[in-house]
């Protein structure tokens, strides 16, 4: 698994795997035999191969937690906690004809590996006592891996708002499994969740939204992207109290449906790639004043429109090409 200079795709998320949901990542037991069979070959020590010296791709090595933690020539691939700034995830997600996937050859990781691997960095990138290969590591290295993941920001906003959230019964997660959904904690032990339909998007429509409706006050991250709701199912998603994150992109929303968001007062992301969202769109948007983030490429709307947006939230980040 080489890795190029890093660009950041659009927001994407995966599918998270429910017999592991509610327990923490091994990187050591979970992720480690993936990474072995399909990454390692090409990212490993220096080392002498039909005679040749091979050193690792992109100066990546992946066969040691000091060296995942070092980065590649390129800069570090790791933020723990962030999967969205760190290249080894974003990597994985690129589509298969995009220069920068990978594995670059052989097998890919599969969707069950992908969504352990963003959970295990949303959970902090813990390696758990797992060290590896000790060759060329230098002086100091194990200490400042040792180091203990520093809560972000985020982490303490999630601590906020699950006061009052009570877990979900088993009873409402099976009946939002029936519909397609994936339910998965944003961290151990929260009853805070995110949910996605990615194993079935060209079924979730408007009405599969709505049978998760009764997860309404633990939904803090929604991913929509890729399936056939309309506008409909915003009016479902308006009544989300904390959603924080929400990915529409490459569905048939319209400017209209936006406005059924404008009550979302915790919604900071908010990812409209590939829809047909204008400038008369971001004019809802523009009462919607926790929001941090909007992804607007690949849409119908320009920067006058941005810039009006921009200006009726200040510190708010557009991103439109």
């Amino acid at each position: 698994m080489s890795t190029p200079t890093f660009r950041l795709p659009c927001m994407i998320s995966v599918c998270l795997i429910a017999s592991s949901a509610y327990s923490a990542v091994s990187f050591e037991k979970d992720l480690l035999p993936a990474i072995t069979k399909k990454c390692v070959d090409c990212h490993k020590a220096p080392h002498v191969e039909n005679g040749q010296k091979k050193e690792p791709k992109a100066g990546l090595r992946l066969d040691a937690s000091w060296a995942i933690l070092k980065g590649s020539e390129n800069g570090p691939v790791l933020t723990p906690g962030a999967p969205d700034k760190s290249g080894i995830y974003e990597s994985v997600m690129l589509p298969k004809d995009d220069d920068g996937h990978m594995p670059s050859k052989g097998e890919d990781l599969t969707k069950e590996e992908i969504a352990l691997l963003k959970k295990w960095i949303e959970e902090g990138a813990d390696f758990g006592g797992w060290v590896g290969s000790v060759e060329g590591m230098p002086a100091g290295a194990m200490t400042e891996s040792a180091k203990p993941y520093k809560p972000r920001p985020h982490d303490l906003f999630y601590a906020a708002l699950e006061k009052e959230v009570k877990p979900l019964a088993d009873g409402v997660l099976a009946k939002a499994k029936a519909a397609g959904a994936q339910v998965s904690p944003v961290k151990v032990d929260s009853p805070l969740v995110r949910v996605d339909f990615l194993t079935g998007v060209s079924k979730c429509d408007d009405a599969k939204v709505a049978e998760i409706l009764p997860l309404k006050e633990n939904i803090v991250q929604l991913d929509l992207g890729r399936t056939i709701i309309t506008d409909g199912a915003l009016k479902t998603i308006g009544q989300m109290p904390r959603l924080v994150s929400l990915d529409l992109r490459q569905t048939k929303i319209t400017d209209a449906g936006l406005e059924s968001l404008v009550g979302l007062k915790k919604l900071e992301t908010l990812n409209l790639y590939g829809t047909e969202i204008t400038d008369a769109g971001l004019k809802h948007l523009a009462r919607i004043k926790s929001l941090k983030n909007v992804h607007l490429w690949q849409s119908k709307a320009t920067k006058p429109g941005v810039n009006q947006l921009s200006a009726a939230i200040p510190g708010i980040k557009v991103s439109i090409e």
